[in-house]
C-alpha cells in the first residue's frame, strides 16, 4: 500500500549498550576495591600490632603510594601484553587472508551456513565482505579468535584508571586519622573503628554502583564487597596483634 505524509509509520525502537570493553571499567573497579580493602586491612594490621597514630598514618600513606604505582604498572604490563598477543593473532589472520584468500572465503561461507544461512546467500554475503580486506579481517578475527581489531583496550587508559581508583579507594580509611588529633584515638569510637567503618561503607557503595553494569542486585553486590572488607580487616587486625605481641 502506498504511503504519504499522513500515513502512520512504524517507529524503530533502539536502545544503548554500556561501554564495557574500553579498557577502563575492569581496572577502575578492581583498583578501587583493592585500594579500599588492602589499605584498610594494612592499617588495621599495624594498629593491631600496637602502632601509634603517626605510624598508622605513615603506613596508610605508604600504602596509597606503593599500591597505586604497583597497580598502575601491573595493569599497563598486563593489558599491553594482552594487546600485543592479540595483534600477533590479527597479523597471522591478515597473512592468511593475503596468501590463501579462496580458503578463507570458503571458511567464512561455511561459518554462515553453520549459523543457518542458505549456501547461496552465505556465498553472496561472504563474497561481499571479502571484497574489503579490512572488513574481512575484522569479521574473521571476531569469528575465529574472538578479537575485534578496532576495539583493543588501551594499556595507558587501564593504567591511569587503576592508579586513580586505587589511590582514591586507599585514601578513604586514612581520612579519620588525618582528621583526628593525637589524643582522640581513645574516645568511645576509636579512630581505627571509624577508619574501618568508612572503608566498609565505601565498599558497599562501590559494590552497589558496580551492580549497574552487572546482573546482580545493588544490595547483594554492595553487601558482598562490604563483607569482604570486614573479613580482611578483622583477620589482619588479629594477625597484627599476634605478631606485635610476639615482637614486644
Amino acid at each position: 500500500m502506498p504511503t504519504d505524509e499522513f500515513t502512520p509509520r512504524k517507529v524503530e525502537i533502539h536502545h544503548d549498550h554500556r561501554n564495557v570493553s574500553g579498557g577502563w571499567l575492569r581496572p577502575m573497579v578492581f583498583g578501587g576495591m583493592d585500594g579500599l580493602v588492602s589499605n584498610a586491612a594494612l592499617m588495621a594490621g599495624v594498629a593491631g600490632g600496637g602502632a601509634d597514630r603517626p605510624a598508622i598514618i605513615l603506613t596508610g600513606l605508604a600504602g596509597v603510594a606503593a599500591g597505586a604505582f604497583s597497580m598502575a604498572v601491573g595493569e599497563y604490563v598486563s593489558v599491553k601484553s594482552q594487546a600485543e598477543s592479540a595483534l600477533a593473532e590479527i597479523e597471522a589472520e591478515r597473512i592468511e587472508l593475503r596468501d590463501r584468500p579462496e580458503a578463507e572465503l570458503q571458511e567464512l561461507i561455511e561459518s554462515y551456513i553453520a549459523r543457518g544461512v542458505s549456501r547461496p546467500l552465505a556465498t553472496e554475503f561472504a563474497t561481499a565482505i571479502s571484497a574489503d580486506p579490512e572488513q574481512a579481517l575484522a569479521i574473521h578475527t571476531r569469528d575465529e579468535i574472538g578479537i575485534d581489531p578496532y576495539t583493543l583496550p588501551s594499556a595507558w587508559v587501564a593504567s591511569f584508571a587503576s592508579f586513580v581508583s586505587f589511590a582514591l579507594g586507599a585514601f578513604v580509611p586514612l581520612l579519620p586519622y588525618l582528621a583526628s588529633s593525637a589524643g582522640s584515638a581513645s574516645g568511645p569510637v576509636s579512630t581505627l573503628a571509624l577508619s574501618q567503618i568508612f572503608a566498609v561503607i565505601a565498599l558497599f557503595i562501590c559494590g552497589a554502583a558496580v551492580s549497574r553494569v552487572t546482573t546482580r542486585s545493588w544490595w547483594y553486590s554492595g553487601l558482598r564487597q562490604a563483607l569482604i572488607g570486614i573479613a580482611a580487616g578483622v583477620i589482619t587486625f588479629y594477625l597484627g596483634h599476634l605478631v606485635g605481641a610476639g615482637l614486644r
